[in-house]
């Protein structure tokens, strides 16, 4: 991502219900797939500026990798959990040293998401998980993808039938940020209709940026927040990003 684009989160993924949100939803899956207190090797792939690492905690000893040098020490700092500056598609780890590894928001960065995938599947051990969140559908591209740097967006079937080529097995592949995704995407489509037709005031600030006031930052969140409870019992079939968790073969 661009450093403004850093930065902007790091203003923001404390308070910000999409950030706040998507962590109640994350950890709320992730609890009841590995439970608390494991003692996990864990690994977030594109850790960013830290804000996932030390909540990671829960599951074992956590460790961040980030590409970018400038980043990689502020999560560091942040977090106060070790963050390798290195790349997903030559992970310094060993073969079959992880039990969870993660990615929130990271694989649409990456150009060869298989070579990536490949490199997950190695350092995993057999009947280790692994958790990614992606954004979706590509009609949705917009001026946030951009400044992001987005590759792309995804589908269910994209997503799930990549993961399997690689070789890692779905135990659940479902859309969320469902609730909200009748406002969103009207307002998204719009966005795009003003690029198109006037262009931007400022291409390299994210529609994050726009200020929410408290009280309905307080309600988007309830409501997002809120689809944990139907996505431990069931999958969506429709909403703003998706959400993959899976597993490496035991034999």
């Amino acid at each position: 991502m661009d450093s403004v684009a850093y930065q902007q989160f790091a203003d923001l993924e404390e308070d910000h219900f999409w950030f706040r949100g998507r962590r109640r939803i994350f950890f709320d899956l992730l609890d009841r797939q590995v439970g608390n207190g494991n003692g996990l090797d864990v690994l977030e792939i594109g850790c960013g500026t830290g804000g996932f690492l030390k909540r990671l905690d829960r599951y074992g000893r956590t460790m961040g990798l980030e590409r970018a040098l400038d980043c990689a020490a502020l999560s560091q700092q942040r977090s106060g959990r070790p963050t390798i500056c290195g790349d997903a598609y030559a992970i310094p780890l060993p073969d079959s040293s992880l039990d969870l590894v993660c990615l929130f928001d990271v694989l649409e960065h990456l150009p060869d998401e298989r070579r990536a995938l490949a490199e997950i599947a190695r350092v995993l051990r057999p009947g280790g998980t692994a958790f990614f969140s992606v954004p979706a559908y590509q009609f949705l591209y917009a001026n946030n993808d951009r400044v992001t740097h987005h590759c792309r967006r995804y589908t269910w079937r994209r997503l799930a039938s990549v993961l399997r080529e690689s070789g890692l097995l779905p135990r659940k592949v479902t859309y969320f940020n469902t609730f909200l995704f009748p406002v969103i995407l009207p307002a998204v489509l719009l966005m795009k209709l003003k690029e198109r037709v006037v262009g931007l005031a400022d291409e390299q600030h994210t529609n994050l940026t726009v200020k929410i006031p408290r009280l309905l930052n307080r309600v988007l969140f309830a409501i997002m927040s809120s689809e944990r409870f139907l996505l431990e019992r069931m999958n969506f079939w429709v909403g703003h990003s998706l959400i993959a968790i899976v597993e490496k073969p035991r034999s």
